[in-house]
């Protein structure tokens, strides 16, 4: 059985692994700039370089981004439980976030490369000629980036204020067992002990 950290590092190494893996088979097969077409008018495989941010944001930026990538993957760790972290979606989210921001930050670090590696684009080209209307390109560490972002943010708002419980189930409690809660002083009443009794249907055990 993994632990949550295990879990996160477990999906992490898999997101790593999938992105440097396709970002090698478009530097053996594809030369820079080369595109290849796979479904005519929508779809392609490209050999890109982003230096920018998402959709090539803040261009020529590499070495500040590769910067904040550092910061942001640290912060992740640190704070983690504060996303969500104790519930399995939260760990698919992080490990998501993980695998995805370290792939695009090898890239940014590695002298050989010095930009992001995109490739996958989708495109529309419109009847009579004229520029392709697409989404900018991108690669699997995006991928994983925005669904872990998206899952974050859907986490969000089934956590509400006010609807966050307490999992006695975290803390080792059977069902049934006799528990003693400190309770703190309140404007009306003193600071005391009161014995709780784990009810026989609890959340997680059967």
């Amino acid at each position: 059985m993994l632990t949550p950290n295990q879990r996160m590092a477990a999906l992490a190494v898999m997101v790593f692994f999938v992105d440097q893996l396709t970002k090698f088979l478009v530097l053996r097969f594809l030369g820079f700039q080369e595109e290849r077409v796979v479904v005519a008018g929508f779809f392609k495989f490209v050999h890109w370089g982003n230096t920018g941010a998402a959709w090539s944001l803040f261009r020529h930026n590499n070495g500040m981004l590769a910067g904040i990538s550092a910061v942001a993957l640290v912060g992740l760790w640190i704070f983690r439980r504060h996303f969500e972290a104790h519930r399995i979606a939260g760990q698919v989210a992080l490990g998501l976030l993980f695998g995805g921001i370290a792939g695009n930050l090898l890239d940014r670090l590695l002298p050989s490369r010095n930009h992001v590696i995109d490739f996958l684009r989708f495109y529309l080209q419109p009847r009579g000629g004229g520029s392709e209307v697409g989404f900018p390109a991108f690669n699997v560490a995006d991928m994983a980036i925005c669904t872990g972002v998206g899952l974050l943010i859907l986490l969000s708002w089934q956590s509400t204020p006010g609807s966050e419980r307490v999992r006695l189930i975290d803390f080792g409690i059977a069902k049934g067992d006799i528990v003693n809660v400190r309770l703190g002083a309140t404007e009306n009443h003193a600071a005391g002990t009161m014995e709780y009794r784990a009810p026989e249907q609890m959340e997680g055990r059967p």
